[in-house]
């Protein structure tokens, strides 16, 4: 089943890039406009088209793209005149640290609410809990953000509101990942730094992600109850908090893990207008440059970043559903 789900992602995969190649090629619009400087003439329009493959026909342009995808070259940014691989590669860490510190918070927080509200239920907490998780529900991550930004950097400055890192710290890191590597090196000054820019943009994905959880596995928690299991949980003796814990728990995470995992694909789409709200230096806020800059090796390469991201997200999902049940391990 995964080896079919895996091929099903890479065809799926391969399907995005032939409409984004195509459709970035005949919307209106021409990038080499873009990077002209004032007074240049048909000779140097034309070198430019040259050198970027745009005086060839579409289907010549995408069979030199694949080709060049196959040797691992994504080609070069036109506004940024640099590999767009070694671009994507620079900017990956800071988006997926951003994207797993999100997922963490939101488990957390998503958890302790379906746990909270199921012990609760038929209270008059549980309905103010569920409306709590409905208004974080309904309300969009970038509003969130925006909220964040006044609230927490303006109105009450307890955080930063913009970067990744002060400037003034420039630690030598090689891999990128600045939180993780500056967690495992013990040196708390940047890790610290680090992860005070990092919260309110990963809050600001987290609680519309957090609700989601929090309402599935609440429902699953409120199923798995009332089974055999837990009653007869009940009837040696276990309190209602541990029958959640070690019995209801345990059997509702599996839908809930794997809508999870759809969920953070959705959640690390909108890292795009989050990451440009906070300037933090990611995927998202690269896109949008791209976008505007209408740099198309960028955005392709971009575009297929998120896709294979996407991918191997809900295989993981897929994976982690299998092992929490056991039917589906042996085919039942």
């Amino acid at each position: 089943m995964l080896a079919t789900r895996l091929a099903l992602g890479l065809l799926t995969l391969a399907g995005v890039a032939v409409v984004v190649f195509v459709l970035l090629r005949v919307v209106p619009g021409d990038p080499v406009a873009m990077m002209i400087p004032p007074g240049a003439t048909e000779a140097d329009i034309a070198r430019l088209q040259a050198r970027y493959g745009f005086d060839r026909s579409i289907a010549a342009q995408f069979l030199i793209w694949c080709g060049d995808l196959l040797t691992g070259e994504f080609g070069t940014s036109i506004s940024l005149r640099q590999g767009v691989a070694g671009l994507i590669l620079r900017h990956l860490p800071a988006t997926l640290e951003l994207a797993v510190l999100a997922l963490e918070i939101a488990v957390i927080l998503g958890g302790a609410v379906a746990v909270i509200s199921a012990r609760l239920r038929g209270r008059w907490a549980e309905n103010a809990i569920d409306t709590g998780n409905g208004l974080a529900l309904a309300v969009p991550d970038f509003i969130w953000a925006l909220a964040m930004v006044f609230l927490l950097g303006v109105l009450w400055p307890l955080l930063p509101i913009s970067g990744r890192i002060d400037p003034r710290l420039a630690p030598d890191y090689v891999s990128g990942f600045l939180l993780l590597e500056s967690i495992l090196r013990l040196d708390f000054a940047v890790a610290g730094d680090v992860f005070a820019h990092m919260l309110m943009p990963a809050l600001a994905l987290a609680l519309p992600l957090a609700a989601i959880i929090g309402r599935v596995l609440k429902s699953a928690l409120v199923e798995a109850m009332s089974e055999d299991y837990a009653l007869l949980a009940r009837v040696k003796g276990f309190s209602e908090i541990a029958v959640i814990l070690r019995e209801a728990l345990r059997n509702a995470l599996g839908p809930t893990l794997a809508l999870t995992g759809v969920q953070f694909t959705f959640m690390l789409g909108g890292t795009v207008i989050v990451e440009r709200i906070f300037s933090y230096p990611g995927l998202g806020n690269m896109a949008i440059d791209a976008v505007i800059n209408r740099d198309l090796p960028l955005i392709q390469g971009l575009v297929l970043t998120f896709g294979a991201m996407f991918i191997l997200i809900n295989l993981a999902a897929d994976i982690g559903a299998v092992l929490l049940n056991p039917r589906l391990r042996h085919g039942g």
